[in-house]
């Protein structure tokens, strides 16, 4: 619980143009370093190592927020479908079929969609 509150907020943190501009300072700060380094090894070092970091980091951060907004919105679109009169209910629970039974689900309303493009009064065979 504690991560999922923290990765949410670091997330939220990291998306804002105030960290967006303390990276590119920090890059700028880095990149004038340069010359008086003498773009040594170390300079080069010192860059890449950061922001491997940050970047491994951030992966997890992400992909933690990425997977309660997917989980959530699911949730919603599940109750729309529960909720709508006529709807197909098997449609609840698709991101657990095999890529097999998603592409029958697919190829079905696919189909639909095209008889609902065509023309009214044409049929299948003109």
């Amino acid at each position: 619980m504690w991560f999922t509150r923290f990765a949410g907020r670091a997330a939220h943190i990291a998306g804002t143009p105030w960290i967006f501009a303390l990276a590119v300072g920090c890059i700028l700060v880095w990149a004038a370093f340069g010359p008086l380094l003498g773009f040594s090894e170390v300079w080069q070092l010192t860059v890449n190592t950061g922001t491997t970091i940050v970047t491994f980091l951030m992966v997890f951060l992400i992909q933690n927020t990425q997977n309660r907004d997917s989980a959530a919105m699911q949730i919603k679109l599940d109750e729309l479908i529960r909720a709508t009169k006529g709807a197909e209910n098997a449609m609840l629970d698709l991101e657990e079929l095999t890529e097999e039974e998603l592409e029958q689900f697919r190829a079905t309303y696919e189909k639909l969609a095209r008889e609902a493009r065509r023309p009214k009064g044409r049929t299948a065979a003109a």
